[in-house]
This record gives C-alpha cells, sequence and structure tokens, in this order.
C-alpha cells in the first residue's frame, strides 16, 4: 500500500490524503514534452517564497503543486489560499490536504493585505479551501479580505477564486458585496464526470453561482475554467461552454489535468496544443470576452495580463 504523506508543510509526516490510501495507484501515461516546465531556481521565486513564508500564509501555489510556480513566483505573482491548508472536500484530482480543518486566523486578512503590498502586486488572486464546516462557507473570511487589501493596497485589483457555498444560503451575497473584481468559481470538469471527480459537488449549482454573481452585481467579471484530459468528450467541452455563457460568465480557462499522486484521478489523455488553440477559438465565437487554452493554463496563471484583456475587450464592447 502506497500512503500519500504531506512533504510541504514542516509539521510531522501524516496523511496527505487519509480517503485515497487504500485505493489502487491509478496509472497515467507518461507527459508528453509540451508538458515539460522548469524547477524554479530563481532569485524573484526565492524572494517570493519569503514574504509567504514570514507572513505565514499559504499559496495555492504550492499546496496544489501548480506546474506555473516557477514563472510566476519569478514575476513575484503568488496566489493566496485563505482560511488554512486542509479542504473539508475529497476530490479526485486535487492535491491540497483534506481532512479536519483549524479555526480560521483573524489576522490573516491583514497579512494577505501586507503580503500584497511587499509583493507589489497590481492585481491579486485569493482563493481558499472548501470550508463546509463553517456555518456561511467562510464568505465572511473571504469579504473581511477583501476589504483589508482594499484598505491596504487602494489601486491593486482583487481577483477570488471561491469554493461553491453549496448549502450555505447568504454566502454569497457576503462576497459580492465586498466587490471584487473578478469572480472566479471553477467548474473543473464536465456534468458527466462529476461523481468520480468532483463528488462533493453540484454541476448545476455551480453554474447558477456564477449566473446569480451577475444579477447582484453586473459590474463584477465572472470567470470559471475546466480541465481536461479526464475522460470528457469534445462535445462536453462545448455544452460547458454554452453553459458558462448562459450564465453571462466573461472568462473561460481550460488547462491540462496533471496527476498530483497515483492515488489521485488518472490521467486519461493529454489534449495537444493544437486542440486547445481549437477550444479557444470555438470559446470566443460562443461570446467569452476572455478566454485562456492551453496544456499549462491555470485559473491565476498571468491573472494580472488576462485582467487587463478582459477590461479592454469589455470597454471595446461598450464603444
Amino acid at each position: 500500500m502506497v500512503t500519500i504523506v504531506d512533504t510541504l508543510s514542516n509539521t510531522p509526516l501524516r496523511p496527505r490524503h487519509p480517503e485515497k490510501a487504500n485505493r489502487p495507484d491509478s496509472i497515467s501515461p507518461a507527459k508528453p514534452s509540451w508538458i515539460r516546465v522548469k524547477a524554479p531556481t530563481t532569485r524573484g521565486y526565492a524572494d517570493t517564497r519569503n514574504i509567504v513564508r514570514e507572513n505565514g500564509l499559504v499559496t495555492v501555489c504550492e499546496e496544489a503543486g501548480c506546474p506555473n510556480i516557477g514563472e510566476c513566483w519569478d514575476k513575484k505573482h503568488a496566489t493566496f489560499m485563505i482560511m488554512g491548508d486542509t479542504c473539508t472536500r475529497a476530490c479526485a484530482f486535487c492535491n491540497v490536504k483534506t481532512g479536519l480543518p483549524a479555526a480560521l486566523d483573524a489576522g490573516e486578512p491583514e497579512h494577505v493585505a501586507e503580503a500584497t503590498f511587499k509583493l507589489g502586486l497590481a492585481h491579486v488572486v485569493v482563493t481558499s479551501v472548501d470550508r463546509d464546516d463553517l456555518a456561511d462557507g467562510g464568505a465572511a473570511h473571504i469579504a473581511a479580505t477583501i476589504r483589508a487589501i482594499r484598505a491596504t493596497c487602494p489601486t491593486t485589483t482583487i481577483e477570488v477564486l471561491t469554493p461553491d457555498f453549496l448549502r450555505k444560503d447568504g454566502a454569497l451575497e457576503q462576497v459580492v458585496a465586498a466587490k471584487p473584481d473578478v469572480f472566479n468559481h471553477n467548474l473543473e470538469t464536465v456534468p458527466s464526470r462529476y461523481l468520480s471527480v468532483r463528488p462533493g459537488a453540484r454541476y448545476f449549482h455551480s453554474i447558477r453561482l456564477l449566473q446569480r454573481v451577475k444579477e447582484i452585481d453586473p459590474t463584477i467579471f465572472t470567470k470559471s475554467g475546466i480541465m481536461v484530459g479526464l475522460g470528457e468528450q469534445r462535445h462536453e467541452v462545448l455544452q460547458v461552454m454554452d453553459d458558462l455563457r448562459s450564465a453571462e460568465v466573461d472568462f473561460l480557462t481550460i488547462g491540462q489535468y496533471l496527476q498530483p499522486t497515483k492515488k489521485h484521478h488518472a490521467v486519461m489523455a493529454y489534449v495537444t496544443p493544437e486542440e486547445f488553440s481549437n477550444y479557444e477559438t470555438v470559446a470566443y465565437t460562443k461570446g467569452f470576452l476572455m478566454v485562456s487554452a492551453s496544456p499549462l493554463t491555470r485559473s491565476s496563471h498571468h491573472a494580472g495580463e488576462d485582467f487587463a484583456k478582459l477590461k479592454a475587450a469589455r470597454d471595446a464592447l461598450a464603444r
């Protein structure tokens, strides 16, 4: 039996995904040449890591094992993951730890704001673990973090990548009232794969969540993303595009799923760069203001540059 061990934190060795420990190994095909990335070794990467450590913060870049961490951190771009490093969900694709989370850190919003200032971020991305243990799913904490960043860095634009707040009445409204510039919530995969990939979530609830943001505040950009290579069919990806456009989502990201460990869902296929390019073309024809589709696309990759393009696209439509 293989035990998945947490090697990313300084705590004593323990199962990182206890719910996956007894699963048989899932074998993925070898990575193609277009997936390769360089190991992070630059001074900029080290500086970003030090700022993150000094403020006692968690990043999804590390916790999820993002392949773009070297590139992003070299530019002092980090995605902060708030409300702890332990998630109450057990998605088959995700490398974030699962279990019972600790209590919220009331000082975390200020720490995130301070790190945003030290990194000199013009655009910051804040995500979180799922906190099904909290009455509001952590919505008030997310809103407090937005307000803290606004107070410390008034010119910084803010993007939040939120949980689905399933069965948390009034939670979404708290986050929208704090007025992030971009509200992101990922669908992750097509509906037919939810039971095996994202069993704790509900596809149409997530679609409705994104639609509700626009109903409450049409000025907020909405964003969502999926992974491919999990066994989905092309026509299902196109249907997801239509569902998101029906919810008036502005920005779509599509990236290749990469297996964190052999206990996670296997990669069923590596989608070629040409196929990603085709998805991007089709998505633009369906009306998205911004599309990012490539093997290494992730929700927060190039988020600042993409936000500028998103604003420009909206402005062009308004003229």
